[in-house]
């Protein structure tokens, strides 16, 4: 096996029990911190489930290469989390929901971030780059990047950002 790419951030609480099964490097937080650090950043707000915001696994990989890392006061968190499960993975995207998002966004970049790591896959769905006062970091793309050039003449090239905007879902 040359790659594999696990796909959802929460899911990466099991990555480095893969990786050592395997023996090849997948871990998402370490493509979105190399990213980070290219944009000469050193503190960063994280969004995503519960399971990201608050569990070690992806905090401390983004820490160990030597970002600050942000998390929402737990309010916020919870409205995070619920707006993943509760919308946007049916498929809801609704425009108070984003604004719950810029919100937090706001208090991260209040708090000292520098940039928002959208650690969540459904996310792009609601918040693109125009949301935010600093820079996004869409964590899915920056990690499935690189194996998707690798495996398709025709990928992506460049540096990926979020200025592509998401695609938009009507509401239920």
């Amino acid at each position: 096996m040359n790659g594999l790419v696990i796909c959802t951030n929460t899911m990466h609480k099991v990555a480095d029990q893969v990786q050592t099964s395997i023996g090849i490097p997948l871990h998402l937080g370490d493509a979105t911190a190399q990213a980070v650090t290219r944009a000469r950043l050193t503190a960063v707000g994280l969004l995503g489930t519960s399971f990201t915001m608050e569990q070690d696994f992806y905090r401390d990989r983004l820490t160990c290469h030597g970002l600050r890392v942000l998390i929402p006061p737990s309010h916020d968190r919870s409205e995070v989390h619920r707006i993943i499960y509760d919308e946007l993975c049916l498929g809801v995207v609704r425009e108070e929901s984003r604004q719950v998002y810029c919100d937090a966004i706001v208090g991260l970049v209040q708090s000292g971030a520098e940039g928002i790591v959208l650690g969540c896959t459904e996310i792009e769905l609601l918040i693109s780059d125009t949301d935010s006062p600093v820079p996004v970091f869409p964590t899915t793309r920056l990690h499935g990047a690189p194996y998707h050039r690798a495996v398709t003449a025709d990928g992506p090239t460049g540096a990926f950002s979020a200025a592509r905007p998401p695609r938009r879902l009507p509401a239920a």
